[in-house]
């Protein structure tokens, strides 16, 4: 198949003679900043950085500060546990922060000219989500609240049981199991004292779980309401109905509780109060069910109730979101076109693109003069820095180098930009990622990466597994196609894959593939298909439709394999529901639909080299989905290897795990596409 064309490379690194690639034991020693956030005054950025602990097999998070008249940065925490979640006092002179340092997490706090770290609260569940009241004098964060009876509550004579009873479903979440506990949010006095439950006997979480955070909740700025986020309806496992709540504390301090987003019944959340206390901007998916709708930004006048859409000609999703000073502006991320850029939208509705490149750009602080931006950076070359940009649009300027003594050692690879035809004549965009020192005279193998979600765009992240720096540095070439069904090309793209799984998206992965195989320095015997999630699935559909040996291997984590099965396994019914139509038993047409989309329905056709990878805590696509298509494999006379881990979930996070995930994913690749092999 022809390309359309080839764009200049956009992303390079000049070959250095000398110079050492990044390995997967380099990549699980760099450090990550995150949560930047501004002083009240505008002249101190604190941020994190986290760093993993190979002997230990954890990451530890400090906090720092950057001056940023000077650039000067000075590390507020050195503590061997982790410390998060800072925020600046609403007087800035000091910073609470959320650490681990004396067993379960509790809020501290410290002067930000250093000293000791106080401890202010002492919950035995521990804390999370923690933020200050605008006067002060108040706090709040989240706690978990025992309500429901475990077996051993009921009955406590039975001291040797280990057993659960559930009546009902999303009995377990994710990585976790229901305990009878409910992430509850409270409001207690600056020094801790007094804590007050607002959401009193509630069986309902806030933030969402499993990656809701401080985000979900906000107060206004006159420190009267509360605003956060939970789904409060009955149907939890098939909803993804979430609600924006407000609590408004009473003249005797009493709090009342009231939705603001009745009727609508999509997922809504992050509340952000404007600064002038005028409106209350959120975001919104309009579908009930759809957890892949588009997100909308929308805006309810407090005053008035009046409610509308700012994003009405944003044909994108919302992201991280933040008020400009005056009220009269927000600023907010979305991926477009497989980036995450930075755009400006005001009360006009007028939406702005603030910034351009390759790369992603999110979690926005505003300068009090509105001048300026603050924000993290990542592509697939580097994991984020903190960036200043000026509002006006314009390149960003780095602030921080957590990984400049790594990376002045690496020669980087290059990125280029890349449109080919898809089957039906569609416009399909690429990313192609070249080793360092390519040299177009020479033959390489070609990796094809199937992306996740299913509707999780390919933009420009730094994934301890799913890294293409890594896998360019081996000595592979990565196309990595934005196939049907995902974000950042309109939502009519996006929707393209609901209910037809193995039809045109699988289709757009070998139009990828096709298109780099006329390339003269890929090597057409040695390509392989790599994914995760659904990603996982599309490695095992391509298994069972690898009609002209296009893939010589295949490596598939977390992998969908039987829809049956998956659907009466998942805990996250509103997925399947939307995506696959429903339960496959309600009508003939649904399932032929799950027979026409499962893998397993062609495994007759196996015959590719297979690496299965499964967590034992994937709930979301549990581990039998992984041990059916292994033992496929093996039954069909496939070589193929099983990597387990029993202490992982739908992500590998331990740095361990982590490196031995990225030596057997190579030792598997090379063993099939490297020359001589």
């Amino acid at each position: 198949m022809k390309t359309m064309s080839l764009s200049l490379v956009l992303l390079s690194a000049a070959p250095a003679l000398g110079k050492d690639v990044l390995t997967p034991d380099t990549l699980w020693s760099l450090s990550r900043c995150g949560d930047p956030q501004l002083s009240p005054d505008g002249k101190t950025l604190s941020f994190e950085v986290s760093r993993p602990d190979f002997a230990e097999n954890r990451s530890n998070t400090d906090l720092n500060l950057l001056d940023l008249a000077s650039g000067r940065i000075t590390k507020l925490t050195t503590h061997p546990k982790s410390d998060n979640n800072a925020r600046f006092s609403p007087d800035g002179k000091r910073i609470g922060f959320v650490s681990t340092r004396d067993g379960a997490p509790q809020i501290y706090v410290i002067a930000i000219d250093g000293g000791e770290a106080q401890k202010i609260t002492k919950v035995e569940a521990g804390v999370g989500n923690f933020s200050w009241c605008p006067d002060g004098k108040r706090i709040a964060y989240t706690s978990a609240v025992k309500i429901d009876k475990t077996v051993k509550d009921r009955w406590p004579d039975l001291t040797k049981v280990d057993a659960a009873i559930y009546d009902d479903l999303l009995f377990r979440h994710w990585d976790s199991w229901s305990d009878g506990t409910y992430s509850h949010l409270f409001v207690a006095n600056a020094d801790g004292s007094n804590a007050v439950d607002l959401m009193p006997g509630e069986r309902f979480d806030t933030p969402l779980v499993p990656n809701g955070g401080p985000e979900e909740i906000a107060w206004s700025p006159d420190g009267k309401q509360l605003a956060y986020t939970a789904k409060k309806g009955s149907n939890q496992a098939r909803s993804t109905d979430a609600d924006i709540y407000v609590v408004t504390f009473g003249e005797d301090g009493k709090p009342t509780t009231t939705c603001v987003t009745e009727g609508m019944d999509g997922s809504d959340r992050y509340p952000l109060f404007s600064p002038d206390g005028r409106y209350l901007a959120f975001q919104s998916m309009q579908r009930p069910t759809f957890e892949a709708d588009r997100v909308r930004l929308m805006l309810l006048e407090r005053a008035s109730g009046k409610l509308s859409e700012l994003t009405t000609s944003f044909d994108h999703w919302v992201g991280d979101m933040v008020w400009a000073p005056d009220s009269k502006t927000l600023y907010f991320s979305a991926v477009v076109r497989g980036a995450s850029q930075l755009h400006r939208i005001g009360l006009d509705a007028k939406v702005e693109a603030l910034t351009s490149g390759i790369h992603n750009i999110d979690h926005v602080q505003v300068s009090r003069d509105s001048s300026t931006l603050y924000a993290l950076k990542t592509s697939w070359l580097r994991p984020p820095e903190v960036v200043a940009l000026p509002a006006a649009g314009g390149p960003p300027k780095v602030l921080t180098d957590v990984n400049g003594e790594a990376y002045s050692k690496l020669d980087l690879p290059s990125v280029e930009e890349r449109w080919v035809k898809a089957t039906d004549g569609k416009d399909l965009h690429c990313w192609v990622i070249k080793p360092p020192g390519f040299d177009p005279s020479k033959k390489y193998p070609l990796l094809t990466y199937c992306q996740g979600g299913p509707q999780s765009p390919v933009s420009q992240f730094f994934s301890a597994r799913w890294n293409f720096h890594v896998m360019a540095a081996r000595g592979y070439i990565v196309v990595a196609p934005n196939r049907r069904g995902l974000p950042g090309f309109g939502q009519a793209w996006n929707d393209a894959i609901s209910l037809n799984w193995g039809g045109q998206a699988m289709q757009d992965y070998l139009a990828a593939t096709d298109s780099l195989l006329t390339e003269k320095w890929i090597d057409r015997s040695r390509v392989g298909a790599i994914g995760a999630s659904f990603g996982g699935y599309s490695v095992y559909w391509l298994m069972g439709h690898n009609e002209s040996d296009r893939f010589r291997c295949m490596v598939a984590h977390c992998g969908l394999f039987n829809l049956e099965s998956f659907y009466g396994g998942t805990e996250e019914l509103w997925f399947p529901d939307f995506d696959l139509g429903g339960p496959y038993w309600e009508s003939q047409e649904l399932k032929d639909g799950y027979d026409r989309n499962s893998p397993h329905r062609f495994v007759q056709n196996w015959k590719t080299p297979l690496l299965v990878i499964h967590g034992e805590k994937d709930f979301r696509v549990p581990v039998t989905e992984g041990i059916q298509a292994f033992t496929a494999a093996k039954l069909r006379g496939c070589d193929a290897r099983f990597l387990y881990f029993p202490d992982e979930g739908h992500w590998v996070s331990k740095p361990q795990n982590g490196v031995l995930w990225q030596r057997v994913f190579f030792e598997f690749l090379d063993g099939y596409l490297k020359p001589g092999t």
